[in-house]
């Protein structure tokens, strides 16, 4: 039978790169007291208010088809959003509603990147980017997030891989898998570049309330770069509220206006109880954030106290988002034996570098998801495997 080349173009980008979660899920179903290091899934129950506020919705009869573009109240409550961070007034015809970020990005980039275009992006970097650009029929060009840069994109190195075909500069922060936080400056810089070669900039913020070290700043709260800026980002980071799928674009009203047909041809809208709920948590703030964010900084700073000191061990510590990198060159394995290695003989997961691009290499990625006693355990088991590692090379 014959398939689509987009079939082809996303072979081998899905749930492969999760081989090791996957495997430390399949354990945990059959009893293995395994530590889940793996995702970026919060750790706290979602607010008793929002689910009271989706139920209530839904009880009122607000579960029919939606808007393509999104509900009123939502657009609003964004449009508040946006223009009180960015000193702009940010109309609703400039905004998009979708059931998360992934569905937003995935609509973005097919809105701006196609055959013969390419879109430029960190390595390391978060593990569906792949998919989204190749999906477009997009060829991805690697920046190198350099660790003694503290995995910050500069905009020397963004100008470097600058081709004729460029199309697209997609940004994440704070980023993952790093948690480097860009500055006003660095992003600055590379909107010049992004001027000085007409290419868009794709911001990806869905982790713009957890940051530890630094301020939070986007090429969209720039007015110079407004208009060639779309920002995609959700709730679920922010308001513990993964399942819920809530998210949405911001950006220039033409272009809004040209991805509307493309978002009705995709989904016809989200569902209206959701959106509700959206709106009712983007109105106001919800100790929720703040609680996580404190988390995730302690439970890293557990990481670095803990792990530091170990033999071939370097625990860089993230300045925002819920992950941390873990650098074990030293030991002489790579991030995907390591990660294979550690699941089976301690029962601890964790994501290798490979997994988010050729500079993820020698790294593994872990999660600051779990209680702060799961962290704790989960450095006696790595100090543990890594003990027996560098006992078995001595």
């Amino acid at each position: 039978m014959r398939y689509a080349a987009i079939t082809d173009r996303l072979a081998g980008l899905g749930s492969d790169k999760w081989a090791v979660h996957w495997r430390a899920k399949s354990l945990c179903a059959d009893g293995v007291p395994v530590i889940m290091l793996t995702i970026g899934e919060p750790d706290v129950p979602t607010p008793a208010e929002l689910i009271e506020a989706a139920t209530r919705a839904m009880l009122a009869g607000r579960t029919g088809y939606s808007s393509g573009r999104g509900e009123e109240p939502v657009l609003a409550a964004l449009a508040a959003k946006y223009s009180a961070r960015t000193g702009r007034t940010v109309g609703v015809d400039q905004l998009m509603y979708f059931p998360g970020t992934q569905t937003a990005l995935y609509a973005v980039m097919q809105g701006l990147a196609e055959t013969g275009t390419e879109v430029l992006v960190g390595d390391p970097l978060y593990a569906t980017y792949d998919g989204v650009i190749r999906a477009s029929g997009a060829r991805r060009v690697s920046v190198p997030l350099r660790r003694e840069h503290g995995f910050h994109m500069l905009a020397d190195d963004v100008e470097a891989m600058v081709s004729e075909r460029s199309r697209v500069i997609l940004i994440n922060t704070p980023h993952n898998p790093t948690g480097a936080v860009l500055t006003r400056d660095e992003i600055g810089a590379i909107g010049e570049v992004a001027e000085a070669h007409d290419l868009w900039i794709v911001s990806d913020e869905v982790y713009e309330s957890i940051i530890f070290d630094g301020e939070f700043a986007s090429p969209f709260d720039d007015a110079r770069l407004a208009q060639r800026t779309v920002v995609v980002s959700s709730l679920s980071k922010s308001h513990a509220v993964t399942g819920f799928r809530a998210g949405w674009c911001v950006g220039p009203a033409e272009f809004t206006h040209k991805l509307l047909p493309l978002s009705e041809a995709m989904l016809f809208g989200a569902q209206p109880f959701i959106a509700d709920m959206a709106a009712i948590a983007l109105s106001r703030t919800f100790p929720v954030t703040g609680q996580m964010r404190e988390a995730y900084r302690r439970r890293a700073e557990t990481l670095v106290r803990r792990l530091g000191n170990t033999t071939g061990l370097k625990v860089m510590m993230p300045q925002g988002g819920m992950f941390a990198m873990v650098d074990i060159t030293r030991l002489g394995i790579g991030g995907e034996a390591f990660a294979a290695g550690l699941l089976e003989q301690e029962q601890v997961a964790v994501m290798p570098g490979e997994a988010f691009g050729t500079e993820g290499a020698g790294l593994v990625r872990v999660s600051l998801t779990v209680p702060d006693d799961d962290i704790e355990i989960a450095c006696d088991r790595i100090i543990a495997f890594v003990e027996r590692l560098t006992a078995g090379a001595a």
